[in-house]
């Protein structure tokens, strides 16, 4: 029986791989896009919901699918404020998560980063490290937290720090073996190739997936 995914972030890098392949995927006959203004994309699949996401109550009837894809995420430069950060990074997937659970939702998918621990020092890792905790005890059948390492991929906006890493990281990428191989740089497309293959396997629980396992999971034939 095919299922019905729910997708946030859609505009974004790894969204945006996701958003192409749940609606290319026969296992999902629905897609449902929060998005904060209309996608430039036509799809007969594809129901777009236009919100607030510091309103997401308001619209908890719309939280509702089998699957939930959570791929929002900003900088710190470009939300303006560590709070307002802390608002799209920790705020809205939570209380969506919160809403699709309630709803009935079977699965929560999110994209984190590598390094998130909620005891971390540093601000950005220890945000993503919170909203996994703040996740993974919800009354889904399975929370899957994927943990990629530098994303690659044509964002909309320049990142000039993300640009120089990549590079450093590429030229050195030959000394990423063995235990460091989750530090490799990874393609969003993969990231998102993952996320679809994992909720398509049904598994139950909590899981973390680690770069490399990230990796494997989105190249595999």
């Amino acid at each position: 029986m095919a299922k019905s995914a729910l997708l946030l972030g859609a505009s974004g890098l790894v969204g945006g791989h996701c958003l192409k392949r749940l609606l290319d995927d026969t296992a999902y006959d629905k897609v449902t896009a929060l998005v904060r203004k209309p996608l430039a994309l036509h799809h007969a699949k594809l129901e777009q919901q236009v919100v607030d996401f510091s309103r997401l109550q308001n619209y908890a009837p719309l939280v509702k699918a089998h699957d939930v894809f959570c791929c929002l995420g900003t900088t710190i430069k470009k939300a303006g404020s560590q709070a307002a950060f802390r608002q799209v990074d920790f705020t809205y997937p939570f209380e969506t998560a919160k809403i699709a659970a309630a709803n009935g939702a079977e699965q929560f998918l999110i994209v984190t980063s590598l390094g998130a621990n909620p005891a971390s020092r540093i601000f950005y890792n220890r945000v993503k490290g919170e909203v996994e905790a703040a996740i993974a005890p919800l009354a889904f059948r399975a929370v899957h937290i994927f943990r990629p390492s530098l994303l690659l991929g044509e964002r909309q906006e320049f990142r000039l720090g993300e640009k120089l890493a990549e590079r450093v990281t590429k030229i050195f990428s030959f000394l990423f073996v063995g235990p460091l191989r989750k530090y490799r740089p990874i393609k969003a497309s993969v990231v998102a190739a993952a996320m679809i293959a994992v909720a398509k396997r049904n598994l139950a629980g909590n899981n973390i997936f680690e770069s490399d396992q990230i990796q494997a999971l989105g190249s595999a034939r």
